[in-house]
């Protein structure tokens, strides 16, 4: 048996008071930062040039947006230490999940970018390769064109799935491909896209020999997740919300997505 001191009631209860004094300085942190927004828009529209410096607005604003920040990340930790409490202590979960520092670290790119990086990565399962043949062959018997692409080797429809692959990329737009992935026998996975700031825009054919060496999590704006994971867990909290005596089945909190 581990000699490790085992987590108790009263620390469940302690980790529950600690979420909720982070949501009230986080729900603090916010509404001082909106206020603060409301009084600089009045100020402006009352103060003569000059009176109030652009500079220091922006200080004020950096502030603001780094107590919220700060509030994110605390009630993220404070949350997930009661969660893990309650799951060791009671086997129980929380119905929501708070994203955690873990991931995406906190922005650290510039507050106003000049160039943005757009990162898409579409997993897909070739679940049907005949029906992929058949549409590489069509489309080479419309553009033969296609079956000789320099960028494929052995581009030709009938080379097998390696080439089917080569002339329905090469001839269709990716978006166009993830509408109609079931028309080429594809059967879509997870997907995700990031949004990122970057200080200015690469040069032509700077990174194109490796693309992706350069994604910086901190220069994250925004992402964007597809998972049938996110839809499992929604689906099991129905089930568990419907099992238990009294209940109904009904929306629930899904996973955190950022």
């Amino acid at each position: 048996m581990s000699d490790a001191a085992q987590p108790t009631a009263a620390d469940v209860r302690a980790a529950a008071e600690a979420v909720k004094a982070a949501l009230d300085r986080h729900l603090e942190a916010v509404e001082r930062r909106a206020g603060e927004s409301r009084a600089s828009a009045g100020a402006d529209a009352d103060a003569g040039d000059g009176e109030r410096s652009e500079a220091s607005a922006e200080q004020d604003t950096a502030g603001l947006d780094s107590a919220v920040y700060a509030a994110f990340d605390e009630l993220a930790a404070a949350g997930e230490a009661y969660d893990e409490l309650l799951y060791e202590v009671y086997d129980e979960v929380t119905p929501f999940e708070i994203p955690g520092g873990d991931t995406l670290p906190a922005y650290a790119g510039p507050e106003t970018p000049t160039a943005l990086s757009v990162l898409i990565r579409r997993d897909y399962t070739i679940a049907e390769p005949q029906r992929m043949l058949a549409q590489a062959e069509r489309v080479t018997e419309l553009d033969p064109e296609s079956a000789e692409d320099e960028r494929v080797e052995g581009a030709s429809a009938g080379g097998g799935v390696h080439a089917a692959l080569g002339v329905l990329f090469g001839e269709y737009e990716p978006d166009e491909i993830a509408t109609r992935h079931k028309e080429f026998g594809l059967e879509e996975g997870d997907s995700t896209l990031w949004v990122t700031a970057v200080d200015e825009p690469g040069e032509p054919g700077e990174w194109l020999s490796a693309p992706f060496d350069q994604a910086d999590p901190q220069h994250v704006v925004c992402r964007f997740d597809v998972s049938s994971v996110f839809d499992e867990d929604e689906e099991d909290l129905l089930v568990e919300t419907a099992d238990e005596p009294g209940s109904a089945a009904g929306g629930g909190a899904g996973p955190g997505r950022r």
